[in-house]
């Protein structure tokens, strides 16, 4: 890899310390210290996920902001990015984790109503392909409350709005979709996202993400019986209703409490967010002009090979036939795997400063050290 002059930072943020623009300038910087003159060409990614919005940004797209419901109901100001009549939202910008109060769980109320109006507003603004990134959520209902922000009715036994989030779903008695956004049916949307649950049962949405919303064991249970209720009730309303069983088992339905599931009701196609990603933010002509890719995330471990930007990043890197090396803070992958995977070779904060608090606390710092290894081992 010696003599490699053009390098390409495509890496992921490192979550709870350094968004994915920021690991780009520390590690130009650190390169740069050894190397002056090397050529850096930083691409920031993600995989859909939160940061999704930020990476478009940083690639060219006009960051729009609006104010909508937050997952408790709440007024926030939420972002999307915009770029012709192209437009990438993130749904965590609406209804994430974070945007719940600290120590604050609601897994059975919380809504995506906020996120259905991120969609109106990139309609609003011309988009006719939009790029609907789902992860990190805070909610777990199926996309009941996004459908209703963008028109479409859910009753109960009374003729009443159900109630909000997850757990209302057990009260429905009547669905109705004939008053969703006529727009949405001239626009191409994709549903990216790193994983691929179907919208109920073992591997469904309640089951495996639940727990990290704060849900027990009886709101999985709870929860998992509303979605399988919302499945049914939809069944035979409108054309997207004639295939609500078979969007409730397809592969994403569960991702992000079952959103997934609600965008495809919309007629949402389902991709790997990280492939999405890398043709939305132009990775293909930037690979062509490296020689040598960076990659990275928080942690390299077992998730990164399902789905996440790094994995995607160097399999297509490899079938350019370009170098890959992978920068993160903690690793877990063993050299062979890595190799597998196409990454000739990862370093990692902890290699520089053995403290895992001081490597979160300092991670910039030390990132740029790391990348200061690769000059010297990769650019030397």
């Amino acid at each position: 890899m010696r003599g490699t002059r053009r390098v390409l930072v495509a890496a992921d943020k490192f979550k709870g310390s350094l968004t994915a623009v920021q690991v780009a300038e520390r590690v130009t910087a650190g390169l740069r210290r050894v190397v002056p003159d090397v050529e850096v060409e930083a691409l920031p990614v993600a995989d859909g996920g939160d940061g999704t919005v930020d990476a478009a940004v940083a690639a060219g797209f006009e960051r729009r902001e609006v104010r909508v419901a937050g997952p408790l109901g709440d007024e926030v100001t939420a972002a999307f990015a915009l770029r012709g009549d192209t437009a990438v939202v993130e749904m965590a910008e609406a209804s994430g984790l974070q945007r719940l109060p600290a120590g604050v769980f609601a897994p059975l109320t919380a809504s995506t109503y906020g996120s259905g109006e991120l969609l109106r507003a990139a309609l609003d603004a011309g988009a006719r392909t939009i790029v609907f990134g789902v992860g990190g959520s805070a909610t777990t209902d199926g996309g009941a409350g996004m459908l209703a922000a963008l028109g479409a009715r859910f009753l109960d036994a009374d003729g009443e709005p159900i109630p909000p989030g997850g757990g209302g779903l057990a009260e429905l008695v009547r669905a109705d979709l004939s008053g969703l956004d006529p727009r949405l049916a001239a626009v191409e949307l994709v549903l990216a996202s790193d994983v691929d649950n179907p919208l109920t049962g073992p591997k469904g949405a309640p089951a495996v993400y639940g727990p990290q919303k704060g849900a027990s064991a009886e709101d999985v249970s709870t929860l998992d019986a509303a979605l399988a209720h919302f499945a049914k009730v939809l069944e035979g309303v409108g054309v997207a209703g004639n295939r609500a069983a078979e969007y409730a088992a397809s592969p994403g339905a569960g991702a992000a409490g079952g959103i997934g599931f609600g965008a495809m009701l919309l007629g949402a196609r389902f991709r790997a967010g990280i492939e999405v990603m890398l043709d939305v933010l132009g990775f293909a002509p930037a690979l062509e002009r490296a020689s040598l890719v960076i990659t990275g995330e928080g942690s390299l471990d077992e998730q990164t090979l399902h789905g996440k930007a790094p994995a995607g990043v160097a399999a297509a890197a490899r079938a350019a036939g370009k170098d890959v090396v992978a920068v993160c803070g903690r690793l877990a992958l063993e050299p062979e795997v890595l190799e597998r995977a196409g990454i000739r070779r990862a370093y990692a904060l902890t290699e520089v400063e053995p403290d895992v608090a001081k490597c979160i606390a300092d991670a910039g710092r030390i990132l740029e050290r790391v990348a200061e290894r690769i000059g010297r081992d990769c650019l030397g």
